[in-house]
């Protein structure tokens, strides 16, 4: 298991070193610039701000010295938002998307799994195919459509609010958040508990007179949620990049918001910076999710 951790940790370096190889070529070649706008500063005006932000050097040496600082935890200046570093923007927007999608996957996780074992439970009857329908539209519908759907039909009818205000604020941003994974682990647990309820384990502790709910949460359930677990990992970045228009969508003040305006903006050092925070983090969480899996499932074995 040593090895197989060492490996991912190698893969997940190169991975980064790729994203951010990519993301500093294309937000270059991208038509436009920070400083283009209705009212374009001089040309002098410009190339003083480009020496100052260091975007006259060499497109390799730019990414190299960002690199480096990056590597120190410095992601440099806000190139639109002056005097504000690029690492203390994160500080401050990242707790924001953190806690709303982590109610997020919460509610996946505690509404998802019981109505799919409801649904497989109940296979066949109005209770399976009433989830099925709700699964099947939530799969089908991305984040940003719920959002607009909950503005519409509660915040312009019924007058419900949305922002960061008190707790009912995040109603609606969750929900948009949460619907498809909730959905997905629905469908995800239904078909595992179908196929575990089959297994002859289980016909043999029913066959012994064990009660439903013993057979269902010690036997079956234990080995219907490891699909769950390997898909907790998709989810979480599901979420977090899910949340990027969602935030938008509800002017909630997350690192989502800032990521977007900064792609408007142009502002290199932001587009960078929040790139490769997130991307980490999100296969910093895959790694571990892996781990998990083997702890709850010793069976898992990984090639050396």
């Amino acid at each position: 298991m040593l090895i197989y951790v060492l490996k991912r940790i190698l893969y997940a370096v190169l991975t980064i070193f790729l994203i951010s190889v990519i993301t500093f070529a294309l937000s270059r070649l991208v038509p436009g610039g920070p400083f283009l706008s209705e009212k374009a500063p001089s040309a002098a005006t410009t190339a003083a701000l480009e020496k100052k932000y260091g975007l006259d050097q060499p497109p390799v040496r730019q990414y190299l010295t960002y690199m480096r600082d990056a590597l120190r935890g410095d992601f440099g200046p806000s190139i639109k938002k002056r005097g504000r570093e690029v690492s203390d923007i994160i500080a401050q927007g990242f707790p924001v998307s953190a806690k709303l999608g982590g109610i997020a996957i919460l509610c996946s996780i505690f509404i998802g799994m019981p109505l799919g074992c409801v649904a497989a439970l109940r296979r066949g009857k109005w209770q399976d195919n009433s989830i099925l329908v709700v699964a099947t539209s939530g799969i089908s519908m991305p984040s940003f459509i719920v959002g607009s759907f909950l503005i519409v039909i509660f915040g312009e009818r019924f007058g419900l609010t949305f922002g960061l205000g008190s707790t009912a604020h995040y109603i609606m941003p969750v929900v948009a958040l949460a619907f498809f994974p909730t959905a997905y682990i629905m469908r995800l647990v239904r078909s595992s508990m179908l196929d575990v309820m089959g297994q002859d384990y289980i016909r043999t502790a029913k066959s012994k007179g064990l009660a439903q709910p013993l057979v269902l949460f010690k036997h079956a359930l234990r080995n219907a949620v490891l699909p769950v677990i390997t898909y907790l990992g998709p989810a979480i970045a599901y979420i977090l990049t899910g949340s990027f228009v969602v935030e938008k969508i509800f002017t909630i003040p997350g690192l989502g918001n800032e990521f977007i305006s900064s792609i408007t903006n142009r502002d290199y050092p932001m587009i960078m910076g929040t790139t490769l925070f997130l991307s980490a983090l999100i296969i910093t969480l895959n790694v571990v999710v892996d781990i998990v899996y083997k702890i709850v499932d010793p069976r898992i074995t990984y090639s050396k």
